[in-house]
C-alpha cells in the first residue's frame, strides 16, 4: 500500500505542477494579440482536457485496489507523457 501511495502523491505534485502551468500560459493568452488569442486558447482547451483525464486517472488509482493499481498505473504512464508533450508544445508555441 505504501507503494502506491507514493506514486499517487507523485502523480498529485506532477498534476499541481501542471496545473501553474496552465494558469501561467493562460494568462500569456490573455495578453496576447486578438488574432493569437484564439490559436492560444485551442491548445489550451486540449491542454485542459488531457490535464482533467491525467486527474481522473490519479482518482481512479487512487481509489483502485492494491492488485489492480498496478494495471491502471500501466495506463496512466501514457496519459501522463501526452499530458507533458501536450504542454512542452504548448510552451514552444507560446515562446516559453
Amino acid at each position: 500500500m505504501k507503494l502506491k501511495d507514493e506514486y499517487v502523491a507523485k502523480l498529485k505534485t506532477q498534476l499541481d505542477d501542471w496545473s501553474a502551468d496552465i494558469d501561467e500560459l493562460e494568462v500569456q493568452a490573455n495578453l496576447a494579440k486578438a488574432e493569437l488569442r484564439d490559436k492560444y486558447n485551442e491548445h489550451l482547451s486540449v491542454l485542459k482536457s488531457k490535464h482533467h483525464d491525467a486527474k481522473s486517472k490519479v482518482i481512479e488509482i487512487q481509489n483502485a485496489t492494491e492488485g489492480a493499481w498496478t494495471e491502471l498505473k500501466k495506463g496512466s504512464d501514457i496519459i501522463w507523457d501526452d499530458v507533458k508533450n501536450t504542454l512542452e508544445e504548448a510552451r514552444k508555441k507560446f515562446g516559453k
